[in-house]
């Protein structure tokens, strides 16, 4: 194991009348990769802080290599004093080079002469990550690194950390990132911290086994005890189950959509059957959307009917917005006609957060300041709702400027789901969510009896509730598929693949092109491009094994010498595994070019 350049021992924080954490050892070397997994109010931010010198600790020891620069991405970056983003960007004594700064601003697509006081959320973000770059950390920390992101520039981001030679600390909602990139986990639960050398992708599974082992003491315990540990141990993994049960319902319903849709000309005749499941709450026919030449819509026939998860997808700017208020009758198309059910009655729970002010109580948000509040017609005390939403009961009374985001974010889901309704607007409602919070929203949105229309660059979240994705790429045309964001990546891949075979066969051939010379592999090329897909399959196994294996949080106290000889072997699997994909990509290139 390389030897660590950042980290703490014996790491405590006082925070209000108590301890936030204590006794904490962590550390990070320098290729690491880690994932900052913990529930909202843990101290996940707050660690970063620690780690990044910004804060001071109330015990323990940093420890850091002279040299290493240690660079933080804030949630929310304070942008006050400086009048554009690229004031931003530049400021300060350890300021970037201007050039870096700029280069990396334009890929990943953001004007940096744009008033600060006026930029989006999205805008302040891709500022804030382009001078985080920039600035070539060894320790690069990461807080919610996709918020106001869309897919386009997320997955800008996960290249850049595919290819970054520094080690980094991801705190982040976003699976589909986490599982891509992260090697490493870092739990923080409960004022503890556990590390597992395994990434993101592992980390249900090690949680699944942490829980059974305190279980297994808790029943040694006296029944106080067993009953305050009950929901903890047994109701997260509950939940996980139960939302298993409902991704095989979720593959049903889209299996049911996408025989409705049928091919092109005949979803309409599929939907017409008389029967309630199908009975259709928005009917758009041939609509129409243009802002002055651009068109944003072009020609969109689609039925949404009752009991439908649909997903809206999309770059920023391509008109997934424009599209969900023509499908609520917010807007009114140039042409075509959308008619909504008599009977529509909708929840919209926007990414503004606007009822949310600091000053009010979670009460006075709830239950306009009671005791009781009525949800779906049934009468609940405020101090059981609020457990259903992973709440402390004595919550209740706390002012909303004191909750962090991702506890902003519940209160509001929790009113706002109370509310009597059969069409759920979502617009990016997974921002500031725990990965807990992102479990107990996917449950509640699948139980929804309405219709369901969630905007969201969430890849994951989508994947896990929608019934029917509506990609938007720009031009206008609105693909229509049934399934989730894979599905839609799925369809546009065999789409692009189609249209380069038919660009090819329609190229006519040069009339002074030289026959083509018969070639091919020489014994030893071909004999890799063979067995090497074999051979990457067989490191494949190997590192999931020894992951596994690892993933004992016993195992460093028990065995240090085993917990080393895996870490060597998962590392020289994964350099192995590293060198024959790009053997195995350079040889079927050469395939291909062979003809």
């Amino acid at each position: 194991m390389a030897a660590p350049i950042l980290a703490y021992q014996n790491l405590g924080l006082v925070q209000g009348d108590g301890w936030l954490f204590r006794n904490l050892d962590l550390h990070i070397a320098p290729r690491d990769r880690l994932a900052l997994i913990g529930r909202n109010g843990a101290g996940k931010t707050t660690l970063l802080k620690l780690l990044a010198g910004t804060i001071d600790c109330d015990e323990g020891t940093r420890v850091i290599v002279p040299g290493t620069k240690v660079v933080l991405l804030e949630q929310e970056p304070s942008l006050s004093g400086h009048a554009t983003l690229r004031d931003y960007a530049l400021a300060g004594a350890d300021a970037p080079p201007r050039h870096e700064v700029e280069a990396i601003a334009d890929q990943i697509g953001i004007d940096l002469s744009r008033d600060s006081a006026t930029a989006s959320g999205g805008e302040r973000r891709r500022a804030a990550i382009a001078r985080a770059l920039a600035m070539e950390p060894d320790v690069l920390l990461l807080d919610e690194p996709t918020n106001h992101l869309d897919l386009a520039a997320i997955e800008w981001l996960e290249n850049w950390l595919g290819r970054f030679s520094g080690a980094f600390v991801a705190i982040s909602h976003d699976r589909t990132f986490l599982t891509r990139l992260t090697r490493q986990t870092l739990w923080l639960d409960r004022g503890a911290i556990r590390r597992a050398e395994i990434g993101f992708g592992g980390f249900e599974a090690w949680t699944e086994k942490v829980y059974e082992e305190e279980a297994r003491v808790a029943e040694k315990l006296d029944a106080k005890l067993k009953l305050e540990l009950h929901w903890l141990q047994r109701g997260v993994t509950a939940r996980r189950k139960r939302n298993q049960g409902r991704l095989g319902k979720l593959h049903e319903m889209r299996a049911q959509r996408k025989a409705m849709l049928g091919p092109p000309g005949t979803a309409k005749l599929g939907i017409m059957a008389d029967d309630s499941k199908t009975k259709v709450v928005i009917d758009a026919e041939h609509v129409t959307k243009a802002f002055g030449d651009r068109p944003i819509i072009k020609d969109f026939t689609f039925r949404v009917t009752r009991g439908d998860r649909i997903g809206l997808v999309g770059a920023n700017g391509v008109g997934k917005s424009t599209l969900l208020k023509l499908l609520t009758g917010e807007l009114a198309p140039d042409s075509g006609k959308v008619k909504l059910a008599r009977t529509l009655d909708s929840v919209v729970i926007d990414q503004q957060r606007k009822l949310m002010a600091p000053e009010k109580r979670v009460r006075d948000v709830l239950a306009d300041g009671g005791d009781w509040i009525e949800v779906q017609g049934v009468k609940k005390h405020v101090h059981g709702y609020l457990k259903e939403f992973l709440f402390d009961p004595s919550m209740a009374d706390a002012r909303i400027g004191t909750l962090s985001g991702g506890e902003r974010s519940r209160v509001l889901l929790a009113r706002e789901f109370a509310r009597p309704s059969n069409l759920l607007v979502l617009d990016e409602p997974t921002n500031d969510l725990d990965l807990e919070t992102l479990d107990l929203l996917q449950e509640v949105v699948a139980d929804y009896d309405g219709t369901v229309l969630i905007v969201s660059h969430d890849r994951d979240f989508l994947d896990r509730t929608v019934t029917v994705t509506l990609g938007l790429d720009g031009s206008g045309k609105v693909d229509i598929v049934a399934g989730g964001y894979e599905d839609w990546e799925r369809q546009r891949a065999e789409k692009a693949e189609a249209r380069r075979v038919a660009t090819q066969k329609a190229a006519p051939a040069p009339a002074t092109a030289p026959p083509k010379p018969k070639s091919k592999l020489t014994y030893k090329d071909q004999r890799d491009l063979d067995l090497l897909p074999a051979e990457i399959e067989k490191l494949e196994a190997a590192i999931a094994r020894d992951e596994a294996a690892l993933a004992d949080p016993d195992l460093y106290a028990k065995n240090p010498a085993k917990f080393d000889q895996l870490m060597k072997a998962i590392d020289a699997a994964r350099a192995k595994k590293d060198a024959a994909e790009t053997r195995w990509m350079e040889l079927a290139e050469m395939a291909e070019g062979l003809g």
